[in-house]
């Protein structure tokens, strides 16, 4: 095996642990609605997540860990990603999904002592249906 086949590798296994904590928070509620379907299939082709992948995290969510990205820039685009998903479905916003999101922002790395802030900062963001950039951005800056 080559260098670049184990790079791959652990590439699309961070790609399938990403989107498989976004199929949990679909999940969250027990159903997959058409908006989420639609994220899902579109964040499907950006993760390169071939069909049968798609299938088999769908009816596994739990197979793939969450694995943090080293960069703060990832891990921000990674917690934009997943407060989308817990937006598709019609803006409800439950405590079970407030709190697996929180969960899933301390999987990506970021610190008990402010996730709470940090996710509250996210929906209300995505909330504003701001882009990634913006989103970046105001997350980066917060504490101003």
């Amino acid at each position: 095996m080559s260098i670049s086949d184990l790079f791959d590798s652990g590439f699309r296994n961070r790609n399938k642990g990403h989107f498989s904590a976004i199929v949990r928070v679909a999940l969250s509620d027990g159903i997959i609605g058409p908006e989420e379907k639609y994220f899902l299939d579109k964040l499907a082709i950006k993760l390169e997540i071939s069909q049968a992948e798609y299938e088999e995290i769908l009816e596994n969510p739990l197979k793939y860990p969450v694995n943090p990205p080293l960069l703060h820039t990832h891990r921000l685009e990674r917690l934009y990603d997943l407060s989308r998903m817990v937006y598709a479905d019609e803006h409800v916003l439950g405590e079970k999904e407030h709190e697996l999101l929180k969960k899933f922002a301390l999987a990506l790395g970021f610190t008990a002592g402010n996730v709470g802030y940090i996710v509250d900062k996210a929906l209300k963001l995505v909330d504003m249906n701001v882009d990634l950039d913006t989103f970046t951005y105001e997350m980066q800056h917060m504490n101003r």
